[in-house]
This record gives structure tokens, sequence and C-alpha cells, in this order.
């Protein structure tokens, strides 16, 4: 017999403290959740008896419903003579007239993110759901130019209104819960085919951007499968069907002297570029840390001459001994420490605490200006190459080149595997290849 009981699902609680409540349903050491629409405070939820507590100022309205729910769900195991297991339960409890959009679905996903706090990645999928939006309503008889145009226009106005705080990423998901435009029956090989065309012609994408948009599709295919959303038949992803691969871009990084350039450059001093500078060499003698990540240091980070990091990608935490060129750095900002709120850099000074959306927000525009700046410093210093913030890891990587073990590098990039370390090192070292070049052609 399966066991329904409304539970409040905490470890999906909201920024406000608000949780779902959902119908649990259990049969055969299978659990799903029907959620119902509701979020409760912990305060006003009784847990032992599944109902809302008179503190909420509508207890009675929404106890009833919740009764009604916990009533239909009940009927419906007696009428199948629980013949059918926990998910058509769950599946047959939200109606048969239920269909979820893609879009519901991507809503969903994203509000997961958010809640998680895991911006960079609700907002990098939040572009790709604007993207095949776009794509969705394309009018093919318009001309081609006119809708890149508009296209444009678009995205620079919700980037507008987001720096205004007129939009924010709890609004856009609003806005997809409700799109009906697109469901996943209607997303097949032509589709994925046409999607890709139009990625290239009126976005400008690259291969390996579309290839990320084609794995998020995958996701949220995957996500339906395991809900009942979607049938198995129609999943584009199958044997020949569409197959997702990605390419091994070139990495560049900067030479030794490259590098020994950018050291000897003199600025001026507490200027954006200086501090760009400073930056960027921290995050090039530990080993490449992610620049974001440099952003977020606080002094608090340093304990007995080491820095004990935790890199935000994947959590790893990693010891490493400050580099005495990284203290000369870092002693000049430890001069001013007290005016910027426990971070080494100045950048989240203003940000709130308590707030890692605003963190998140304030960390980015940072990494912004330092892309900007990077560009100034690599015409200076003369190098032809393309600075960006990531260059730092890849320059690290290039002048290790065979000269550490891959264990180590292992270590010190904080890869969870060593193949992954062997592919990503396999970009700077080109020393057998050339030799064998050079054997085949002095005859």
């Amino acid at each position: 017999m399966a066991s329904i009981k409304i539970v409040r699902r905490k470890n999906k609680q909201r920024k406000d403290g608000t949780a779902p409540l959902a119908l649990r349903i259990s049969k055969d050491y299978r659990t799903n959740y029907s959620f119902l629409g509701q979020y409760v405070l912990e305060k006003d939820w009784d847990e032992k008896l599944g109902k809302i507590k008179k503190t909420h100022p509508n207890s009675n309205r929404l106890n009833n419903f919740l009764m009604q729910k916990l009533t239909e769900a009940n009927n419906l195991v007696f009428e199948t003579n629980d013949g059918i297991s926990s998910l058509q339960m769950k599946n047959k409890v939200k109606g048969k007239g239920h269909r979820k959009s893609f879009f519901e679905v991507a809503a969903e996903r994203l509000q997961e993110k958010y809640d998680s706090e895991v911006f960079s990645v609700a907002r990098a999928e939040l572009s790709i759901i604007y993207n095949l939006e776009e794509f969705v309503n394309l009018k093919k008889s318009a001309n081609r130019d006119t809708v890149i145009k508009e296209i444009k226009q678009r995205r620079l106005d919700r980037i507008s209104r987001g720096r205004k705080s007129e939009h924010s990423i709890s609004d856009s998901i609003k806005e997809f819960r409700n799109k009906k435009s697109l469901y996943f029956e209607d997303i097949n090989s032509s589709f994925i085919s046409r999607y890709k065309a139009f990625c290239i012609a009126y976005m400008g994408h690259k291969t390996r951007t579309i290839t990320n948009q084609l794995i998020f599709i995958r996701t949220l295919f995957n996500i339906a499968l395991k809900d009942s959303v979607v049938d198995i038949k129609h999943y584009p992803f199958a044997d020949d069907k569409e197959k997702i691969r990605i390419g091994s871009g070139h990495k560049i990084g900067l030479t030794e002297k490259e590098v020994e350039r950018i050291e000897k450059l003199e600025l001026e001093y507490q200027t954006s570029i200086w501090h760009t500078h400073n930056v960027w060499l921290v995050a090039f003698y530990f080993a490449g840390i992610r620049i974001s990540d440099i952003v977020q240091l606080r002094w608090s980070d340093f304990k007995d001459g080491r820095l004990l990091y935790t890199m935000n990608k994947n959590e790893k935490p990693l010891s490493l001994k400050v580099p005495d060129k990284a203290k000369t750095i870092l002693k000049e900002y430890k001069k001013g420490h007290k005016n910027n709120n426990g971070y080494v850099f100045p950048f989240l000074k203003d940000a709130n605490q308590n707030d890692a959306e605003d963190i998140f927000i304030k960390t980015r525009n940072a990494t912004k200006l330092f892309n900007k700046y990077l560009k100034r410093i690599s015409a200076i210093c003369k190098i032809d190459k393309n600075m960006s913030n990531h260059i730092a890891r890849h320059s690290f990587g290039n002048i290790a080149g065979e000269k550490i073990h891959p264990l180590m590098l292992q270590k010190l990039y904080r890869h969870s595997d060593l193949k992954t370390t062997l592919n990503y090192q396999a970009n700077f070292i080109h020393k057998n290849a050339d030799d064998a070049l050079e054997k085949v052609l002095n005859f």
C-alpha cells in the first residue's frame, strides 16, 4: 500500500525562509513528491500532524486545501487497487491534463540553482533559455539584419533593467514558468539542427557555445524523463539522433618573459589598472586560482604563511605556501586592510555580507573591469595574445610544461581526475611533437 503524507520540503527552502509543501508518495522503498504550490515558514508548520499551525493568517483555508489534496491522492490509491508505482501515482495526482512545457521545467531548474545560490550557473542557463525563446519566436520572413539588431537590443534592455534592479533572475523565472510555447516533444533532430544554424547565423555563437547549449537541453530532457514529463521515444540524443561532441579548443598561456614584463610594469598607485595588475599576478602566483575566487579572498584565509583556499567551483580545499612575490603585493593591501571589510582586495568592501547574490554581482562586475584593463596591460607590455582573467591559469600551465609531475599539477589545479590534468596540460606540452617534426624534415 502506498503511503501518502503532506510534508514541508525544508531542503528546498527559499531565501525568505519559506519552503514548499508537497505530497510525499512512498511505495516499494521509492519516494516521489508532488508539490502543491504553497510555501510556509517553519514556525507555521506542524510536522507531526502535517498541517498549518494557527499562527499562519490563512491556516483554516490552507488546511482545507491540503486535506482536499490528501483525500484526492488517497482515493486514487484505492481506485487503482494500489497497482501503480509512486512515480505513476505522482503523475496521476498532478492530473491527466497536466503537461509541463520545456520552459516550465527550465524555470524549475533555474529556481533550484538560484535557491542553492549557484548564481553563475543560473545566469548562464537563463541566457540559454532566452536564446531558445528567440529561436521559437523567430520570424523567418523578417530581414536577418533587422532580427539580429532586435535580439541584441532586447538583451541590452534586460542587462540595463538588471543593473537598475528593475528585473531580477526571480522575475525571469516567474515569466518562464507560464510559457507554453515549447514542449519537449517539439525538440527533435530537425529542431536541434535548425537551432544550431540559428545560433551561428543570428547569435554569432562559436562551436563550444552551441555545444554548451545542447548539453543544457539534454540535461532538461533527462530531468523530464525522470519525472515522466516526456516519453523516452522523444529523446533526441539517443542512438544516432544527435551526438554532442565536446571539442578541445586551443589554450594559450603567457611565456616566462611575458609574465616578467607584466611584473616589471609600473602603474599609478591605487588606480583600477593597478588593482587589476596585482589581482592577476596573485592569481598566477597561486597556480592560476580563478579571478572570481581571488576577488573574494579574505585576510582570515591566510594562516601561518599559507593560503587555506576553497575553490568556489567545486568546493575543494587546498593549502598553499604564500610565495614571496605574492607577499610583496599582499603587503601593499595589508596597509589599508581595515577599509575593505575583511577582504584582501577592495572590490567587495561595500557588498552586503548577508546577501550571496549581491556578492556574486559585485564579483562579476569586478571581473568585467579586469578584462577591460588586462587588454590595456597587454598593449603596454606588447603582448600579442588575448589577455583575459583566465589566462593566468593557462600561463601557469604553459610555464609549468613538463617541469612538474602531473600528480602535483592535479593537486595545484584542484582537478578531481588525473585525466583532466593530463588533457589540460597537453595544450602546453609540444616538445615531443616538435622533435618528431624536426626528425622528419631534417633529411
